[in-house]
């Protein structure tokens, strides 16, 4: 069953792309824009000098000292084009006399500096932009004006006719970007439509190949979960029909039993039945328990994530537990570690095995036999090993176990416990002196 939907990748792909784009976009437009302004402010500077270069050399041979003055012109006619605007000039002689003057700009003062300039001329005072130069002789110099506003005009004017094919621009690029990263994902729904199709009870894989790299180390990831899923429910399967077997035999004694002590009569035969009644229930009971430990093997398998764990400190509380118990029957606990045993793993799980481990030697080795738990960080080691061999009585003489547990099944939860951690499980491992270990070797 699929769940609720979620946000939309096709969308949250979109939106970072057009966000990084439109913040590109904008930076670009403002640049655009500051430099048509400029370009166009150099254009019209240009102009002043040109028309100052072309007018200049005009001005002796065309002006007198006693030609007056030509008036002010105001022309609507001369702006047609929307680069041409009104331009002012102004000649004086080296006396300051105004020789020629044309154009609309109010009469600038005789002493504003050479050369380019911004003045602010009339009543009240307008901003103009003026160039003024004198001839080669110094005998006349001539003045250039442009209105400001006509040349901030034509600065917005050109500014806007550079910007402007970026304004129509994002919105045709935000769609076709939408439209290639819908069509782009296309693959990804159709994996993720494999994977919903897939079914969890079956060794199922997404079989098809996929073109691209990065799908297919997600067909590779999702395909190895699959093994890992199917791996562990085999496991857990053939687990829970051993585990099943093994509980029946008890379960079914335990019913014989209690009818045969409920039938005796008082004495030895009820009390031998009530001791067999005692020991079976001891080992349903125990198989019970490695049942729930390999269940929660299992659930930390699939979802608990590792953590570091000083496997020192793990085996000096499982010793200091079990030590009590071990003297009371007769064995002696020990450790051996030369200090910090540091890993990555699941401290309850360890301290499960090891418990398992302990209580197997404890339960199966006779009196007087020395237990030790022994972890060796340089090996990357843990064991623990017994010398009860050296202790065991005659033949047919039974060993006095502390709890009727069964080693296979608390060596089944050794095993699953060092696999989830990577490591391997050796049993029953010989060592000098008649000793032997059962051995947990981490990577």
């Amino acid at each position: 069953m699929r769940s609720a939907r979620g946000p939309s990748l096709t969308r949250h792909l979109l939106a970072w792309v057009l966000g990084a784009l439109t913040l590109v976009w904008a930076t670009f437009i403002a640049f655009g824009y500051k430099t048509g302004e400029h370009e166009a402010d150099e254009l019209t500077d240009g102009h002043l000098a040109s028309v100052s270069s072309l007018l200049l050399p005009l001005a002796p041979a065309g002006l007198a000292p006693d030609v007056p003055p030509a008036p002010a012109v105001s022309a609507p006619d001369l702006k047609a084009h929307d680069y041409q605007r009104t331009i002012s000039v102004v000649v004086w002689d080296a006396a300051g006399k105004v020789l020629s003057r044309t154009g609309d700009a109010p009469l600038p003062p005789f002493a504003s500096p050479e050369g380019f300039a911004s003045l602010q001329l009339g009543q009240p005072p307008q901003p103009w932009r003026a160039f003024s130069r004198w001839d080669e002789r110094h005998r006349y110099r001539l003045m250039v004006l442009l209105s400001q506003r006509e040349r901030d005009d034509l600065a917005a004017d050109i500014a806007g006719q550079v910007v402007e094919p970026g304004l129509w621009l994002l919105p045709v690029v935000a769609l076709v970007l939408g439209l290639a990263i819908h069509r782009g994902l296309r693959p990804l729904r159709k994996l993720a439509e494999k994977v919903h199709a897939l079914d969890t009870h079956d060794a199922q894989k997404v079989e098809d190949s996929v073109r691209f790299q990065e799908l297919a180390a997600t067909v590779d990831a999702i395909n190895r979960l699959v093994d890992r899923y199917h791996a562990v429910l085999v496991r857990e399967r053939a687990l829970a029909n051993e585990f099943a077997h093994e509980l029946r035999t008890p379960l079914a004694s335990l019913a014989l039993q209690v009818r045969e002590a409920r039938e005796a009569p008082p004495g030895p035969l009820q009390q031998e039945a009530l001791g067999r009644l005692e020991q079976d229930a001891l080992r349903a009971g125990d198989v019970l328990a490695h049942l729930l430990a390999l269940a929660r093997a299992s659930r930390a398998e699939l979802v608990e994530a590792a953590q570091p764990v000083d496997l020192d400190a793990v085996a000096r509380r499982v010793v200091s537990e079990f030590a009590p118990h071990a003297h009371a029957g007769g064995r002696e606990l020990g450790l051996s570690s030369p200090g910090p045993f540091p890993l990555s793993g699941h401290p309850v799980l360890l301290e499960l095995a090891l418990r398992n481990l302990v209580q197997n030697a404890l339960a199966h080795t006779p009196r007087g036999t020395q237990v030790e738990v022994e972890l060796d960080p340089a090996t990357r080691a843990l064991q623990v090993a017994d010398d009860g061999q050296q202790h065991a009585g005659p033949p047919g003489e039974a060993a006095a176990p502390l709890q009727p547990l069964r080693l296979g099944l608390g060596h089944r939860v050794v095993e699953k416990v060092a696999a989830l951690h990577g490591a391997t499980f050796e049993p029953e491992v010989a060592l000098p002196d008649a000793r032997r270990a059962w051995r947990i070797r981490f990577s």
